[in-house]
């Protein structure tokens, strides 16, 4: 009996089916996955956002799967060889690659030598000798000599045999399952420099003579090897075990499986020969290529999930509030890039300013800035992070000890994605009379104010937190990071009546073009004073209102619970709250005392069951309340402004830009950042790096080493460290290829490093591309013969041109 789809999941998950199938139900019925966690808790049975998203990505393999199964059935079917055993296995795979090893024998193929070998008539001459090998091959092999059929003589005959064999050995589903998971438990990944490639490829040393099990590979490693494979530096090997003398014992498997053996019969070698070249030229190679896909792919999972993981966090970041917010873009030659926004983040003032080579207008830059902060009662001061950020920043440090009275509070900001958002179609439409320079600044201003209302404007790959994040495959990074901003927008919620387009498009339930409608509408009639009000808008239609509505908030309108994440069909329950404390609906919220003394069962009705009403009870006496952690900032230390001032010993303060599998990298102002190794993070063993710290975390870290030339600061947040030691307290391992993870971050000058938001370069010019020396190169190294290069350019994993050796 087949296993359902709903059953797999939940025993994936560790839950009943019937919430399975309801969370099944309302995501093909249009919910949203924040919808479902939020509002549909009786329905699933209190299935949380982690574990939708799970069975979101697992709902949407599995039906792959069977659509591929049917795909398979039908074909295997219209050529007549679908028999009752056949179907059953193929009904019984559960995974896409056991579904391909069962449909490879079958699957449509270019004419092989094998095929043309059978339409020569020596299938029974092959079968016969695997059959038999008492029987001498030559003597067997004379009776199929036939000129007219291209079989000139004894030899070619065997070498047709030779074929269908080979075929029918790596064809073997069972077997190629077996073999592939030995070789996944016990092989391992092998990488050498290619020839002449040592300075080239520099960035890579780590990896020029390497090789480690692929079961212990991480995510980072595999990545930065793969890259360096592209880059022309690396030549990698997958090699089945630790190289041994004799025969391979996969060879051992396989003459098993086909009862081949050296028994003394004549056609014993010729067997064992046949065995050992179906090993060499399919199997390895079939497998290799298996193996090189599940180790991206697992690599690429992990990626993806880190950098999911820091897009949360840096989306999720403390907002400085609404406060009036004095941007600043450095530059040098082409100034300082000053913009001021209000409260609400309008754009009220902007300028261009020079106090740095080559014009040096220092005092005249001061005057201007102090004069627009007293002018527009600014309270914040958000200086970009890219080039020419610690000679702006200390302008703005002279600006607050020169002006006390103007109360001001500096903070250097992440500029990475501000030259995408300044360039962008939104930009143009949300600021059409500045020029792209001066938007850039205005960003800056307001993702101080509100980081997560701002980054949703930029495409998340662009905001560079992510591990080789050009590595991955476009798709299914996409679609992580997409459920990430998603889930964050609905956690927070959002004003309905200030939210930009982009914003209110990541709201559930609303598509890019009914936030452009509520906007229009917005526009026209002046701001929503109720949530009914949303049923006005074009498109927006009952459905859509079902998944929105709880999300967006409506402050100071006709209904106080308007700004609550209280849905409004529950309202009912909370008039009934009112109705049973006797007072007004504006008077209960708030009020803990009241609140905490009714009793959430009495309010359970056939629609709202429990875990409902104790949400609603826990909203109202915090309603809209913010999830993200309280604000703060971190200061640099003066005089240490180029890695060239930092020493071994310093214990400095900065922000956490982004983590990794291997760590996390923290800038203390020196336009480079330095790496905090996982070994140096705590002073018991850490598994996951985020455990510590996240992106945007304000630590307290020591200098360990500073390596100038290759613009490398190893750093550790156990302060009892002393710089340079060995072993415990000391100075941390260096992971291998760690720096090769944020190929922006390494071997290049800290004004050309270009994260994924696009780092400066000395000219002022961006480059949102983030990869060392742009476009990546396609070739890679050559396999080891030709079959295999046949094999992987089939694959997609080998360029047409690529990878001889120079």
């Amino acid at each position: 009996m087949t296993t359902s789809i709903e059953a797999r999941i939940a025993e994936e998950l560790g839950v009943r089916e019937r919430q399975v199938k309801a969370a099944v139900e309302l995501l093909d019925g249009g919910s949203t996955v924040p919808f479902i966690a939020r509002y549909r808790k009786e329905a699933t049975e209190m299935l949380d956002d982690a574990q939708l998203r799970t069975l979101e990505e697992r709902l949407r393999y599995l039906r792959e799967l069977e659509d591929r199964r049917s795909a398979i059935l039908d074909s295997v079917r219209e050529q007549g060889k679908l028999t009752e055993a056949l179907e059953a296995s193929i009904r019984a795979a559960d995974t896409k690659a056991r579904l391909e090893d069962i449909y490879l024998p079958f699957k449509p193929k270019r004419r092989t030598k094998a095929q043309i070998a059978r339409e020569a008539g020596l299938e029974p001459l092959a079968e016969g000798l695997l059959a038999d090998p008492s029987v001498e091959p030559a003597a067997a092999a004379a009776a199929f000599v036939d000129g007219d059929k291209g079989v000139a003589d004894a030899a070619a005959a065997l070498e047709g045999a030779r074929a269908i064999l080979a075929e029918k050995f790596s064809e073997d589903a069972d077997l190629i399952g077996e073999l592939r998971e030995r070789m996944w438990g016990r092989g391992r990944l092998v990488a050498k420099v290619r020839d002449g490639q040592e300075e080239a490829g520099a960035k890579f040393a780590d990896y020029f003579d390497f090789a480690e099990p692929f079961t212990a590979l991480p995510s980072h490693r595999v990545l930065a090897m793969l890259r360096g494979e592209k880059e022309d530096a690396l030549s990698l090997e997958l090699e089945p075990e630790e190289p041994t003398e004799g025969p391979s014992s996969y060879e051992g498997i396989v003459a098993g499986r086909f009862g081949v053996a050296d028994r003394g019969r004549p056609g014993d070698k010729w067997l064992q020969d046949t065995v050992r070249w179906a090993w060499r030229t399919r199997i390895l190679v079939h497998l290799g290529i298996d193996l090189r896909l599940r180790l991206r792919t697992a690599a690429e999972d992990e990626a993806v999930r880190v950098f999911a993981a820091n897009l949360r966090d840096l989306l999720l970041a403390a907002p400085a509030g609404t406060r009036a917010t004095l941007g600043l873009d450095p530059g040098f030659r082409t100034g300082v890039k000053v913009a001021v926004v209000d409260a609400t983040g309008k754009v009220v003032a902007t300028d261009t300013i020079y106090p740095h080579v080559p014009a040096n207008k220092w005092d005249q830059a001061l005057e201007k800035l102090a004069r627009l902060a007293k002018e527009h009662a600014v309270e914040l001061v958000a200086i970009g992070n890219g080039t020419a950020s610690r000679e702006t920043d200390k302008l703005a440090a002279e600006l607050l000890a020169k002006h006390p009275e103007l109360k001001l509070t500096k903070v250097m900001v992440s500029e990475a994605g501000a030259s995408v958002y300044s360039a962008s179609a939104f930009a143009s439409q949300e600021l059409p009379d500045l020029d792209v320079s001066l938007r850039g600044a205005v960003s800056i201003a307001r993702r101080l104010q509100d980081p997560l209302a701002e980054l949703v404007k930029i495409d998340p790959k662009s905001i560079g937190v992510g591990q080789y994040q050009h590595d991955l495959a476009e798709v299914k990074l996409s679609r992580s990071l997409d459920a990430v901003v998603e889930d964050c927008v609905n956690g927070v919620g959002v004003d309905v009546n200030t939210a930009s387009a982009p914003l209110l498009s990541r709201v559930s339930g609303i598509s890019g073009g009914l936030a452009e409608n509520i906007v229009a509408h917005r526009d026209a009639n002046g701001p929503f004073r109720s949530r009914k009000a949303l049923k006005d808008v074009a498109r927006l239609g009952p459905k859509a209102y079902e998944q929105c509505a709880g999300f967006l908030r409506i402050r100071g309108g006709d209904d106080p619970l308007d700004s609550s994440s209280v849905h409004p069909e529950a309202y009912p329950v909370v008039r009934r709250m009112v109705k049973a404390t006797g007072g007004e609906v504006a008077a209960l919220i708030g009020d803990t005392g009241t609140l905490r003394s009714l009793r959430a069962d009495d309010f359970v009705d056939e629609t709202f069951g429990l875990p409902t009403v104790t949400d609603i009870l826990r909203e109202l006496e915090k309603p809209g309340r913010d999830p993200r952690p309280a604000f703060r900032t971190a200061t640099f230390k003066e005089g240490v402004e180029k890695i060239g001032d930092l020493a071994s010993g310093m214990v400095l303060e900065g922000v956490v830009t982004n983590v990794a599998a291997f760590g996390a990298f923290v800038d203390v102002g020196v336009h480079q950042d330095g790496l905090v190794h996982v070994s140096a993070m705590s002073k018991t063993f850490v598994k996951d790096p985020r455990d510590v710290v996240k992106p945007g975390d304000v630590v307290k870290v020591k200098v360990l080493d500073v390596d100038i030339p290759r613009k490398r600061i190893s750093l550790t947040l156990r302060l009892d460290d002393e710089p340079g030691a060995e072993g415990q307290g000391g100075a941390p391992r260096r992971d291998r290829g760690e720096r090769g993870d944020r190929g922006e971050r390494s071997g290049r000058p800290p004004q050309q490093r270009q994260g994924g938001g696009g780092r400066r370069s000395e000219d002022g010019k961006r480059n949102e591309r983030g990869e060392r020396g742009g476009r990546d190169r396609s070739s890679a190294p050559a396999p080891a013969n030709s079959a295999m290069a046949d094999a992987l350019r089939k694959a997609g994993l080998l360029g047409e041109g690529g990878g001889k050796r120079r």
